[in-house]
């Protein structure tokens, strides 16, 4: 009879166990998974797209994958492009993508043709992959999803010159404004693009400040070898009295550059772009060269709705094929409250 119940017992805590895995393999199979290749992965910016894109996918019951290269820079493309092939050799079932470079038409065209819906984030996928797509008519672009760079920068071109006007008008020669790109990618142009013409279209309407002022561009490749540091001497060396900043790889140079510089830059007014704990620091200072304040993406809100775009191209629901994240004025009135809403990040 013990025996009986022994063997009994062994075969309901084996049966038990075979449930239990078979009903783990049936989820694991079913369960669909969305590849996300950001620019980036450890930067506290695509750690908070990260964040939105887990959110979205725990919501709509989906797994993902995030990867990034190691830098934004062009050097790192043969590695984001490993990435993508990877996604797509592993058939994801959506691809969600950030390019930092051309070169991806061809492994678009194989997503294409496993109909795998492919959503574009953050600064999106360049023009001449796209255009190729268009070429084959095979493009699996089915929605974008991003702040808009111009409209963002153009904001901080308006804070900008309120804050400047007077100084332009009252300038006894002509007031440089230098604007600092941090890269040659289509953010790095849309950035310094849109503030540039809005900041001239405001001062040109202006008879106070009409043909007082100069814009002078300084495009540096990436963030090595001090380059924004450099950057920033140019256009001292200028006599630039007026520094705009396109994101915050920027404004950390050269807030550490002013930092070794004693009262060097003391006389040069600046404004950024995006967020971090050095910018939030600057801001809040009150000493040597002001920050007046930065135009910030929502990094969250791009992760989430970029995945969510996913989700709903994957389950055969409405996308919207042009999702834009707006962008929002932070400064030192209003920081902590946009650090509480996650709209200014840490880190």
């Amino acid at each position: 009879m013990k025996k009986f119940l022994k063997n009994t017992l062994l075969f309901l805590i084996c049966t038990a166990l075979l449930f239990n895995m078979t009903g783990c393999m049936r989820r694991n199979k079913d369960e669909k998974t969305i590849a996300v290749v950001a620019k980036g992965e450890s930067h506290a910016f695509w750690q908070s797209v990260k964040k939105g894109a887990r959110d979205a996918a725990e919501k709509y019951g989906y797994s993902i994958t995030f990867r990034g290269p190691a830098s934004e820079s062009a050097k790192d493309l043969p590695s984001q492009q490993e990435m993508v092939q990877s996604a797509l050799s592993n058939n994801a079932d959506a691809l969600v993508l950030a390019t930092i470079g051309e070169g991806f038409s061809d492994m678009l065209i194989q997503a294409y043709d496993k109909k795998i819906p492919v959503v574009a984030f953050d600064s999106g996928i360049w023009e001449n992959d796209i255009e190729a797509l268009n070429d084959a008519g095979k493009n699996p672009i089915v929605a974008n999803v991003a702040t808009s760079n111009r409209l963002a920068s153009a904001l901080a071109a308006e804070h900008f010159y309120e804050e400047l006007k007077d100084d332009i008008a009252d300038s006894e020669g002509t007031f440089i404004v230098g604007v600092i790109q941090h890269d040659q990618t289509q953010t790095g142009i849309d950035r310094a693009g849109g503030f540039i013409d809005e900041f001239t279209a405001l001062a040109n309407a202006s008879d106070d400040t009409k043909g007082k002022f100069k814009i002078e561009l300084e495009i540096k490749p990436g963030d090595a070898d001090n380059a924004y540091k450099a950057a920033l001497e140019a256009l001292f060396e200028k006599g630039a009295k007026a520094v705009f900043m396109t994101n915050e790889g920027v404004v950390k140079q050269v807030y550490d550059a002013m930092g070794a510089a004693g009262e060097k830059y003391d006389d040069i007014e600046f404004c950024g772009f995006d967020a971090g704990s050095k910018q939030i620091e600057w801001v809040r200072a009150d000493k040597g060269g002001e920050l007046i304040g930065a135009v910030a993406q929502n990094s969250y809100e791009i992760g989430y709705n970029a995945v969510e775009q996913a989700v709903f191209a994957i389950e055969g629901k409405d996308v919207d094929p042009d999702v834009e994240i707006s962008g929002a004025w932070w400064d030192e009135n209003n920081v902590d409250q946009m650090i509480k809403d996650k709209l200014v990040y840490e880190g």
